[in-house]
C-alpha cells in the first residue's frame, strides 16, 4: 500500500471511530442525483461510486434515482437523502429553498470550466445563435444549468429572447432526450451539457454528419456533490475525503471517475456558484 492510500485508510479509521455513535444511529447513507439522463444510465454511472462510499464510510450506501430535478432539490432540503449530485443551478435552488443550509463538498476538475453546446441538423441552415430565430428550440430540464440556465443566459447576452424570438420552446427533461429531439426532427436546435454530447459522439450514438454542434458557450462553474448543513461536520469531512481520494492511477477508482465523466474530484466552495445565482436572477429564473 502506498503512502497516499495508507494515509487515507488511517484517516478513515480515525473518522469511523469519531463517528461511532452516529454509525449506530444512521445505518444507511442515501445518495441521489439530478436526472440528467435516463434512470438506467444514472444507476449504471453511480452504483460503483455508491459501493466505494460504502467501504469508505463503513455503512450501507443506497443510490436511488429521482424523477425530476426539483425532486432532487426537495430530497436534500428535506433531508430525505444525505448526498446529492447537483448541477450548479439546482445547488443554488436548494440553497435558497433551505435558507442557506446546503454545502457543496466537491466538484469535478472539469466543473471549473464547464460548457454547453447548441446542436442542430447539419442541413438545417442553422450556423449561429442568430439563425435560431423563428425556429423550434429545446432546452433540457428547466432547472438544468448546462441545459437551460446558461444557454438562456448566453442567448440573452446575444440579444436573443427565447420567448420572443423562437417559434416554440420545448423542455426535454434530460440531455439524452434533448439530443433525440433534434435527431428526430421534433425541434430544429437544442442546448445541452457538453460532456453528454461528447459521450454520445464517442459511443457512436449520434451521427455528427447529420447532427452536430454549431455553437459552444464560454466556460462556467457547474456540478457538485452537496450535503445538508445539519450533517455532522465529521461526516461531511469523511465524505469529502472519500471523493477527493479517488485516484485515476487506481484502476477501480479510474472506472468510477470515467463513469462520472471526471478527471478527478477537487474541493469546491459556495462562492463558485454566486455567478450562477446572478445569471439565474438576470434571466428571471429565480
Amino acid at each position: 500500500m502506498n503512502l497516499t492510500r495508507r494515509t487515507f485508510s488511517a484517516f478513515l479509521t480515525c473518522a469511523a471511530l469519531g463517528l461511532g455513535t452516529l454509525a449506530q444511529a444512521q445505518t444507511v447513507f442515501r445518495v441521489t442525483t439530478i436526472p440528467e439522463e435516463a434512470a438506467t444510465e444514472q444507476i449504471r454511472k453511480f452504483t460503483p461510486l455508491a459501493s466505494y462510499l460504502e467501504q469508505a464510510l463503513g455503512m450501507k450506501v443506497e443510490f436511488t434515482p429521482v424523477n425530476d430535478y426539483p425532486a432532487a432539490v426537495e430530497a436534500l432540503v428535506n433531508k430525505k437523502v444525505d448526498l446529492v449530485w447537483f448541477g450548479g443551478f439546482t445547488h443554488v435552488q436548494a440553497n435558497i429553498r433551505s435558507g442557506g443550509k446546503i454545502i457543496p463538498l466537491a466538484q469535478r476538475e472539469e466543473d471549473t470550466r464547464f460548457q454547453s453546446v447548441f446542436i442542430a441538423k447539419t442541413d438545417s441552415g442553422i450556423k449561429s445563435l442568430a439563425d435560431m430565430k423563428g425556429k423550434q428550440v429545446s432546452f433540457g430540464s428547466q432547472s438544468s444549468t448546462s441545459g437551460h440556465l446558461m444557454p438562456r443566459s448566453f442567448l440573452l447576452e446575444a440579444g436573443i429572447n427565447p420567448e420572443r424570438d423562437f417559434r416554440r420552446i420545448a423542455y426535454s427533461g434530460a440531455h439524452d432526450a434533448t439530443i433525440a429531439s433534434v435527431v428526430s426532427g421534433r425541434v430544429d436546435a437544442a442546448a445541452l451539457d457538453i460532456t453528454v454530447w461528447r459521450k454520445f459522439v464517442s459511443e457512436n450514438k449520434v451521427d455528427t454528419k447529420a447532427v452536430d454542434v454549431f455553437y459552444t458557450t464560454p466556460g462556467f462553474f457547474n456540478y457538485n456533490w452537496s450535503v445538508h448543513a445539519d450533517m455532522p461536520k465529521a461526516q461531511q469531512d469523511q465524505v469529502k475525503a472519500a471523493l477527493l481520494a479517488l485516484d485515476p492511477a487506481n484502476p477501480q477508482h479510474a472506472e468510477i471517475l470515467r463513469l462520472n465523466r471526471a478527471t478527478r474530484y477537487i474541493e469546491t466552495r459556495p462562492e463558485n456558484y454566486k455567478g450562477l445565482e446572478a445569471a439565474a436572477r438576470s434571466a428571471g429564473l429565480l
